[in-house]
């Protein structure tokens, strides 16, 4: 089947590029996967979707890779759209849905984009790529470079969570730590890139990325029988997923596969001690300046300064929508709440969303009758360090007071 990706767009002034060679930005900036949508829409009626399987692949032709041996796999699914009546009842919310997707292989989101990007790097005849990365991303580029033979470096800060740094281990990557933030990693990936002759896949200075995260506005689309919610709450670092999901609903409008054309109103959620969007947003500026000495248990959010910021903020500002921050104190507790009440393994940084869609819905910007879709991008697991319970230890001769216990449990 022929790829009906035709050119690269230069998210910045809008001039055309090629797509059958290697990119990465434009000026210093990202591009867009551009499509013949009118020949996707005389290939593909939406409904066929229904009896495919194969997970992001399903949506293969608004995807870039051509040849069905580079599209690399293992074992994604669409993942669960969840409805939370107990946490939308303490929130005042009777539409509240969580989409999970902490259930993809290695355990985030970050899996869509890599996945992607890693199998357009291996049609594109790339042999060595390295990534920048706060954890989950860094994990999943060694899981998918592992998969396609080709070699990983990941480079990530020295106090990023015990997991993060196992997992690329793990997968064969070369990983190093750096004494620094995020921003300090991506400097040193690009001044290795010509003497090491790697590819650098950072967030959105590599085009593919962003097209593996839009399958989450497909697949939302498709679970919601082709309407859109009146909200979406996600956690924004670096923010391909935000993007990625607005262009996905763009594309829907101009095949015609949504039964109305009311897209979601979008909410950039981050934390108060790495807040760069919200700032921005805040200032009615369209790019954000950098945060100094970002810091956040939400290692996902610690990203000082995302090189797609303006595409952050303008579809934040096409959709009506907003960027918010959470204070710090409300992370964990938010994320031991929602878990407890939903048994969904709810990481910190969606708790930023909880912390923001909570202010919402108590000043009235957000109605109890609107229905509402919050990201869990990870899994609570790969945050051990985070939440250490101090749990009751007994010796095998001990009996607890269990007429106690049943009163106060």
């Amino acid at each position: 089947m022929p790829s009906f990706a035709t050119h690269l767009e230069s998210a910045i002034d809008g001039s055309r590029h090629p797509i059958d060679r290697p990119q990465t930005t434009h000026e210093g900036r990202p591009f867009w996967v551009r499509y013949d949508l009118d020949a996707v829409a005389r290939h593909l009626d939406r409904d066929e979707l229904a009896h495919r399987r194969g997970g992001f692949w399903r949506f293969r032709e608004l995807l870039p890779v051509e040849r069905a041996e580079n599209r690399l796999s293992l074992g994604e699914r669409t993942t669960a759209l969840i409805p939370c009546k107990r946490l939308g009842d303490e929130l005042g919310l009777r539409q509240l849905f969580i989409k999970d997707e902490s259930c993809l292989p290695t355990g985030s989101f970050k899996a869509r984009g890599l996945c992607l990007a890693v199998s357009r790097a291996l049609e594109l005849g790339l042999k060595r790529l390295a990534i920048p990365t706060a954890g989950n991303a860094g994990g999943a580029m060694a899981a998918y470079a592992a998969r396609a033979g080709l070699e990983a470096y990941v480079f990530m800060p020295a106090d990023t969570p015990l997991v993060n740094r196992a997992e690329a281990n793990l997968f064969g990557a070369k990983v190093t730590l750096v004494d620094g933030l995020i921003t300090d990693c991506g400097a040193m990936v690009a001044a290795g890139t010509e003497p090491m002759g790697w590819f650098d896949c950072s967030t959105l200075k590599e085009p593919y990325r962003l097209e593996g995260k839009k399958t989450m506005g497909l697949e939302l689309a498709e679970q919601l029988e082709w309407t859109l919610p009146d909200w979406i709450f996600y956690p924004t670092g670096g923010g391909t997923g935000l993007i990625g999901m607005w262009k996905a609903f763009a594309e829907l409008e101009t095949l015609g596969w949504l039964e109305n054309n009311s897209k979601p109103r979008m909410v950039a959620c981050q934390a108060d001690g790495c807040a760069p969007i919200v700032r921005a947003f805040e200032a009615g500026e369209r790019f954000a300046d950098p945060i100094e000495a970002a810091t956040t248990q939400a290692s996902g959010l610690r990203v000082p300064k995302a090189v797609g910021d303006f595409m952050i903020l303008d579809a934040v500002r096409a959709s009506n929508g907003s960027a918010e921050s959470a204070p710090e104190a409300e992370l964990i507790p938010l994320m031991k709440r929602a878990s407890a009440l939903e048994g969904i393994s709810l990481c910190p940084e969606s708790a930023a969303c909880l912390s923001a869609l909570k202010r919402m819905v108590r000043d009235g910007r957000v109605q109890p009758d609107e229905r509402i879709v919050v990201f869990n991008t990870g899994a609570a697991q790969k945050y051990p360090d985070l939440f250490d319970p101090d749990l009751r230890c007994l010796a095998p001769s001990q009996l607890p007071d269990w007429s106690q216990l049943a009163s106060n449990p």
